[in-house]
């Protein structure tokens, strides 16, 4: 009896690590976004873990008490010398994986930097602190950013006032690949589907524009192509 009740425990436990590995992380559930001039949409579902500001080109790292130049965070960004925002939202292996375009605009370049070695986002502990207790944890001064395979999607030429707008699709260690749909010359509605990044990872929302306002923080939820993070300062007063 015991031995039966083990084996049944064991093929339910495999059927539903079956079922949220190869059915559930896979979804594609029908999104459409209701965008008011001037909002910027979340690029993925997760849960913010930093909102930085960088100046002059360069963004502190608090703990690192390092300038990084927002260049080497997209990978084949221009050197670029002004103010904005940049914004990371941690998406675990419960979250849908698509990552869809934040505004509308023109796909100017995509850009994949390979890696020869991924760097885990997180220890075990702040995985179960992320993903089960929901609890934020700044990842921002984690290696990973710097070194790991990642795919860098530049947005411009969106409606009046919109600024340039960056992707930065990040994978972790255990990630098998970062699947892009979209090429340079293309153009892309707000809330359209871009890519899919394989289990956990990470995207950057970089924001060439200081006067961008948020409406959400470290520690929130948001769903990707729907939840309004911030406006930029052609938009709406809201």
């Amino acid at each position: 009896m015991r031995m039966t009740w083990l084996l049944g425990f064991f093929l339910v436990f495999a059927a539903l690590r079956l079922f949220l590995w190869k059915v559930w992380f896979y979804r594609d559930p029908v999104r459409r976004p209701s965008v008011r001039p001037g909002d910027i949409l979340a690029p993925a579902d997760g849960m913010v873990v930093y909102i930085k500001p960088f100046k002059q080109g360069k963004v502190v790292s608090e703990k690192l008490g390092e300038e990084i130049p927002i260049s080497e965070i997209g990978k084949g960004d221009e050197e670029y010398s002004g103010d904005g925002w940049v914004m990371g939202i941690y998406m675990c292996p419960l979250d849908v994986h698509f990552n869809y375009a934040p505004v509308s605009g023109l796909v100017t370049r995509v850009i994949p930097t390979h890696a020869t070695v991924n760097l885990p986002m997180v220890d075990m502990w702040e995985y179960i602190r992320l993903t089960y207790l929901r609890r934020v944890i700044d990842l921002f001064a984690h290696k990973y950013r710097l070194v790991n395979e990642r795919n860098t999607v530049f947005l411009e030429g969106g409606p009046e006032g919109c600024p340039k707008i960056v992707l930065v699709e990040i994978a972790d260690k255990f990630v098998n690949k970062i699947r892009c749909f979209v090429k340079q010359g293309d153009l892309v509605a707000a809330g359209d589907k871009v890519s899919f990044i394989e289990r956990g990872s990470q995207v950057d929302l970089v924001i060439y524009d200081e006067s961008a306002r948020f409406n959400v923080k470290p520690g929130d939820r948001v769903t990707g192509a729907m939840t309004v993070v911030a406006t930029y300062s052609g938009g709406h007063a809201g």
